[in-house]
């Protein structure tokens, strides 16, 4: 019996925990997600398209789920496919703060294991405790992106919280408060009386709970009944407002009372707005300037006095019996009292919408804070008199950016037609700090301030005491600078001549407008050119039975587990397969030992090829059929991939693979071999060709498998003379992909 042609270790079944971790140190000695090492190695051309993208990026201290898993698998399939295609391809890295999910971990152990607040510990204490707990894990998230195959060009990472990243998030803001764009002012804003900081529209999850909503009078005398479901609040209303049409209540407006609500005195003015829904309860609305961002607009335009009546911890201001006590429980009191001095007409149980944060789960108060804002609607002289608001209408308008699905569009358009000034400041200690000084008078006022980057100057400070808003930055705010403080931003640098604006971001549907919206008004305004030309979004990962994933179910899949015992390229294929853009997907054990089977069938397939693998001169027209058959998937192939649709694109190189390929056009060569001659020697160099072409077209959703295998292929010296079979590049991950080729089997086999 001949020995085997082929390398030994297919003599055995595919082992991934074996041969992953060889691949991983290889692609990184190579050097090639580097795409200037790509340049100097001369596996890309210098004046090659470029393709950029940056990862969204993870929390510093998060660990990885199998939502990001899908995140990183789409990009790096994108990626790996746009270098193979010659692009000079730039993929960066990078770690978020999350501030206030990281400061609040912190701040949890140590009131844990030392009883301690913040407070306690003072603001740069409780900094240097932050920063050491970010060193001891930040590489945790870094390493299980690294074992997913992500070819990121760590060369380049960044963090939101490192120098360069921290000096161009103190640039923008200053360049922004110079234009008149930033501001502080005492506003309404979404205040977290759990995590003792304001928290932005888009960080509010509304959570549907059965609500009582009340209709009631202020008093015997009042004439009109207001229903609420939140009756503490009443207690600092100063108006009843009424659609100017309602006739119901036309030769009320204007008219003033008085009223003693529940111990606590109220004067209440009746004015006509346009805001108010007539048809809705009584269509009366009991205006609480203080406490709604309606209302406070509502005070804006009839010049009504604001009154605070619950604190920062949720708690009652107003002087009597109400006083200190917790918000809802100074609910159930006003309604006692509204029973016993029957101004109660009505009280119904209905389902609302509850405003949650999405850090703390805390009930979010509407609390008036002095704040910094950033206007939304402001003209920018540099910027041909636009708003932000129309900069980030006009990126996607134009077709300037693309999202993917298109349906998105129109929720982009909706979320900027009802934009609000954005609240930037956050009352945390851990972040990027405000740029802005005070100096006070004796009193405790303002009296002089200033913004800048490095602060007051020596002739300043001599005028007296300064201090630095002790408030940090969102971190939306950081991130929205993304895509070119990555590159070197605010210098002038190559990278950011070279790859902005960028050509792809990639990320979930569900912060389209946390940070796709603010990264296009980021660099609107900062490089008047759009951050990215196309947006694809991605959907939920759910389990196999449709469910979201979550600990309460019990049904969480952990990527580097299904790692560990069925191979990463499983794990990859099955997060991609069926997954259309902008859907929901499935997963489940069962779909990812499947595709392990599919990555042991491409190393037998592997086997079969290399034991007949021999030379020829020339091939057959049964065999040009076949080379024809593989030149027309990859087109398809590649056609799925540059349209998004991967789902369709791994769909169909499995089936070519898997029911084709080793189904029919393998078990049809076995007897050719059997009869030797010209024709085994013509479709043994077909089925390299083949399997030359399968290997590449699989590489971007299997990168580990098929490098394997393609570092056991003939090298080039080793394959002269076999007929031109053979591969163009030590590395798989350069390969020229399969389009780049000339059309007969003898040089596809080269080409490929």
């Amino acid at each position: 019996m001949e020995p085997s042609k082929a390398p030994e270790i297919f003599l055995k079944p595919y082992n991934p925990a074996l041969e992953e971790p060889q691949m991983l140190e290889l692609w990184e000695k190579s050097g090639y997600a580097n795409p200037d090492v790509c340049v100097e190695k001369g596996v890309t051309k210098p004046d090659a398209e470029t393709f950029s993208i940056v990862l969204p990026p993870p929390n510093v201290t998060g660990i990885l789920h199998m939502g990001s898993a899908l995140m990183v698998v789409i990009e790096d399939i994108v990626v790996r496919a746009a270098r193979m295609q010659g692009k000079r391809t730039l993929w960066i890295p990078g770690t978020d703060s999350a501030a206030i999910a990281t400061q609040a971990r912190v701040e949890k152990d140590i009131q844990k294991s030392e009883k301690k607040t913040r407070h306690d510990l003072g603001r740069e204490e409780l900094l240097r405790r932050i920063d050491v707990f970010v060193e001891e894990n930040k590489s945790i998230i870094i390493n299980q992106f690294k074992k997913m195959g992500a070819s990121l060009d760590w060369s380049r990472c960044a963090y939101t919280m490192d120098e360069k990243r921290y000096a161009a998030v103190m640039e923008a803001f200053v360049r922004m408060h110079a234009a008149g764009l930033i501001y502080r002012g005492q506003r309404i804003v979404n205040w977290d009386p759990k995590g003792q900081t304001t928290i932005s529209d888009d960080e509010i999850v509304y959570e549907e709970r059965t609500a009582k909503l009340v209709t009631f009078t202020y008093s015997h005398e009042f004439p009109i009944p207001i229903a609420t479901t939140r009756l503490e609040t009443k207690v600092g209303d100063t108006a009843v407002a009424v659609h100017p049409d309602d006739g119901r209540y036309a030769g009320l407006v204007g008219k003033e009372y008085d009223a003693v609500f529940c111990g606590v005195p109220i004067h209440v003015k009746i004015v006509a707005d346009p805001s108010v829904d007539p048809s809705f309860g009584t269509g009366a609305l009991g205006v609480t300037p203080a406490h709604s961002h309606t209302d406070w607009e509502i005070a804006d335009r009839h010049d009504l006095l604001r009154p605070q009546v619950i604190d920062e911890k949720a708690r009652m201001t107003i002087e009597g019996a109400l006083k200190g006590k917790k918000t809802m429980e100074a609910r159930e009191i006003i309604l006692e009292w509204l029973k016993k001095e029957n101004l109660l007409i009505k009280e119904e149980e209905i389902p609302q919408n509850v405003a949650t944060a999405e850090r703390t789960g805390g009930i979010v108060e509407p609390l008036p804070k002095l704040q910094w804002f950033l206007d939304v609607n402001k003209p920018i002289a540099k910027r041909s008199g636009k708003t932000l608001k129309e900069l980030m209408r006009d990126a996607v308008e134009s077709g300037e950016t693309e999202i993917f699905p298109k349906h998105f569009e129109k929720v982009y358009f909706n979320w900027i037609d009802n934009l609000r000034d954005w609240c930037i400041s956050r009352q945390i200690w851990f972040g990027h700090r405000i740029p802005a000084w005070f100096r006070k008078d004796e009193r405790g006022n303002i009296v002089d301030t200033i913004v800048g980057v490095e602060g007051p100057s020596s002739a300043k400070a001599s005028e007296g005491t300064w201090e630095q808003d002790s408030d940090t930055l969102d971190t939306w705010f950081s991130s929205g600078l993304w895509t070119f403080s990555t590159l070197g931003w605010p210098e002038e640098t190559d990278d950011l001549k070279t790859y902005h604006p960028t050509s792809l971001l990639e990320t979930g549907y569900d912060i389209l407008f946390f940070w796709v919206a603010r990264m296009i008004l980021m660099s609107q305004f900062h490089l008047g050119e759009i951050p990215f030309r196309k947006v694809l979004l991605h959907g939920i990962v759910r389990d196999g039975q449709g469910r979201k994933i979550s600990k309460s179910l019990g049904n969480n899949i952990d990527p580097l587990d299904m790692s560990a015992k069925y191979g990463m390229d499983a794990v990859r294929m099955s997060l991609i397969a069926g997954m259309a853009p902008g859907t929901d997907s499935k997963i489940s054990e069962e779909k990812i030992r499947g595709y392990k089977h599919f990555a042991n069938k491409l190393w037998n397939i592997t086997r079969f090829v290399l034991e007949n693998y021999g030379s020829a001169t020339s091939i057959n027209s049964d065999d040009q059929k076949l080379v024809d058959e593989a030149k027309d998937v990859a087109t398809e192939v590649s056609a799925n991939i540059d349209n998004f649709r991967l789902d369709l694109a791994a769909d169909q190189v499995y089936h070519f693979v898997w029911d084709r390929f080793a189904a029919e056009i393998l078990e049809e060569s076995k007897p050719i071999f059997r009869g030797g001659g010209e024709a085994a020697a013509s479709r043994a160099h077909t089925l390299y060709a083949i399997l030359n072409t399968s290997l590449k077209l699989l590489h971007p959703f299997m990168p580990f498998v098929t490098e394997a295998i393609w570092q056991q292929l003939p090298q080039p010296s080793s394959a002269q003379g076999s007929g031109g079979a053979r591969k163009e590049s030590d590395f798989l991950m350069v390969a020229k992909w399969p389009l780049l080729r000339s059309s007969s089997a003898k040089d596809f086999g080269r080409a490929q």
